[in-house]
C-alpha cells in the first residue's frame, strides 16, 4: 500500500514538472507568410517575432518564404491536409482564399471575444459570404519597370505609347540587350495582366464571362499581343525554361531594360537604382497612349485559424495577431522602402487613373494555372492560338458555372 502511494506521488510529480516545464517554455505558434526574400519588409516582420517571443516568452516557429505558385498551392495543400499554421498572411476576397474560409476566424468573432482589439473589417478583403477574416497590410499595383538610363544610353523612346514600346524593344534587341525580362515557365502573370490592360477598357477588363463564345475580343487580341511581342524580340531566347530568380537578376543587372511586375518588386530595387528606374502604365495596343487604368488593390492580410481559435494556443495566438496588425506593425509591414524617382514614378503612374482588379484573383485555381502556366507559354511560341487558349481556359468555368 505504501509503495502504491509512493509511485502515486511520484508520477504527480513528474506530471506537474511537466506542466510547469510547458508553461515555462511558453505556448509554441507557427506562423506562416510571404515576408520573405527581397521583401522590403521581411526584417521588419522578423523582428516583430522575435520581439513578441521576447515580451511573452512564446515560441514562434516560422515558415516563411516568398510569393509565387509554389508557395501558394503549398499554403492550400497544408489547409486541406489539417497542417495549417496558427497565424497566416495570405490572399483575400478571391479564388485563393475561398478554401480557407471553413478554416479561419472571421474578424468579426475575434472582435466580439477580444473587443479591445478593434480588427479591421476592410470592405476590399469582405468574401462572397459577406464576411471578413484577413486584416489589410499593405496594397499593390502593377506597372511596367524601366531603366532610364539604359534608355538614355541608348537612345531608345521611353514607353509611352504602343510605337515607342516596339522601338524601344528594337533598338535594345539591336545592342545586344534583353528589352524586356520575363520567365513565360513560373511568372508570366504580369505580361498576362498587362497585355489584358493593353487590349481591353475597364469594362471588359473586368468582364466574367461564363463560356469561350462570351469571352472579350480583347481577351483574344491581349493573347496575340504576346505572339506579337515574341516575334519581334521581346523576351530572352530561354523566357520559356528560365525562372522568374533569374529574370530578375538581370534586370536588377541592367541586362534587361524593362519588366512587367508589381509594388512586391519594386522593394527589391537597389536605393542606388530608385533614381534610374521607373513605373509606367501599359501602354494602349490601338496606339492611343497608355492605358487610364492600372492593376492593383489590396489583396492579403493576416488570418487566424480555427485550429488555433479551438486549442489552448488561442490566447497566445490573438496576441501575436494584436502585436502583428498594430497601427505601429501595419506602417512599418506596409512600407515598401521606395524613394526618390522610382516612387515619383510610381505616383504618376497613379494619378488620374483608375484601379482594377487582376483578372487572374478572380479565376478558380485550375483555370488560373491552365491560363499563365500552360496557355500563355504556348501562345508565345505559337503552339496553340488565342482562341484555343480561352477555349481551354473557359472550360474549367473560371469565374463559375
Amino acid at each position: 500500500m505504501k509503495l502504491r502511494r509512493a509511485l502515486a506521488v511520484m508520477l504527480g510529480m513528474i506530471l506537474a514538472a511537466g506542466i510547469i516545464s510547458s508553461t515555462a517554455e511558453g505556448t509554441i505558434l507557427h506562423t506562416v507568410s510571404c515576408f520573405a526574400g527581397d521583401d522590403a519588409a521581411a526584417g521588419v516582420y522578423v523582428e516583430i517575432l522575435n520581439r513578441f517571443e521576447s515580451e511573452t516568452g512564446n515560441t514562434v516557429r516560422d515558415r516563411s518564404s516568398a510569393s509565387d505558385e509554389a508557395w501558394k498551392t503549398s499554403v492550400l495543400n497544408d489547409f486541406a491536409a489539417g497542417k495549417e499554421p496558427d497565424i497566416l498572411f495570405f490572399f483575400a476576397a478571391g479564388a485563393d482564399s475561398a478554401p480557407l474560409l471553413s478554416r479561419v476566424v472571421p474578424l468579426e468573432e475575434i472582435n466580439r471575444e477580444y473587443p479591445e482589439l478593434r480588427l479591421t473589417e476592410d470592405e476590399a478583403l469582405r468574401e462572397t459570404d459577406g464576411r471578413t477574416y484577413a486584416v489589410p497590410v499593405r496594397g499593390f499595383w502593377e506597372g511596367l519597370f524601366v531603366h532610364t538610363d539604359l534608355f538614355e544610353q541608348y537612345g531608345a523612346p521611353l514607353p509611352e505609347n504602343w510605337d515607342s514600346l516596339l522601338e524601344a524593344i528594337r533598338v535594345f534587341r539591336a545592342n545586344g540587350i534583353i528589352p524586356i525580362a520575363v520567365s513565360l515557365s513560373d511568372i508570366p502573370h504580369y505580361l498576362a495582366e498587362m497585355v489584358i490592360l493593353a487590349c481591353a477598357d475597364q469594362e471588359e477588363q473586368q468582364a466574367r464571362p461564363k463560356t469561350a463564345a462570351e469571352v472579350p475580343g480583347s481577351w483574344l487580341e491581349a493573347m496575340r499581343v504576346i505572339r506579337e511581342l515574341t516575334e519581334a524580340g521581346a523576351f530572352a531566347e530561354n523566357a520559356a525554361s528560365t525562372y522568374e530568380n533569374a529574370t530578375t537578376a538581370l534586370f536588377l543587372d541592367k541586362k534587361a531594360a524593362m519588366q512587367f511586375d508589381g509594388s512586391w518588386f519594386a522593394s527589391a530595387i537597389p536605393v542606388s537604382q530608385m533614381d534610374t528606374v521607373a513605373v509606367f502604365p501599359m501602354p494602349k495596343r490601338d496606339g492611343n497612349g497608355a492605358s487610364d487604368c492600372y492593376i492593383g488593390g489590396v489583396s492579403m492580410g493576416f488570418y487566424l485559424t480555427r485550429r488555433a481559435w479551438n486549442s489552448g494556443r488561442r490566447d497566445a495566438a490573438v496576441r501575436l495577431l494584436s502585436e502583428l496588425t498594430s497601427m505601429d506593425s501595419l506602417q512599418r509591414l506596409g512600407n515598401t522602402g521606395l524613394a526618390g524617382k522610382l516612387q515619383a514614378s510610381v505616383d504618376r503612374m497613379r494619378s488620374g487613373r483608375d484601379m482594377v482588379s487582376p483578372l487572374q484573383d478572380a479565376m478558380n485555381k485550375n483555370a488560373r494555372e491552365t491560363w499563365l502556366l500552360e496557355c500563355i507559354p504556348a501562345v508565345a511560341a505559337g503552339t496553340m492560338t488565342a482562341e484555343e487558349c480561352w477555349e481551354k481556359v473557359m472550360a474549367l468555368l473560371p469565374f463559375g458555372g
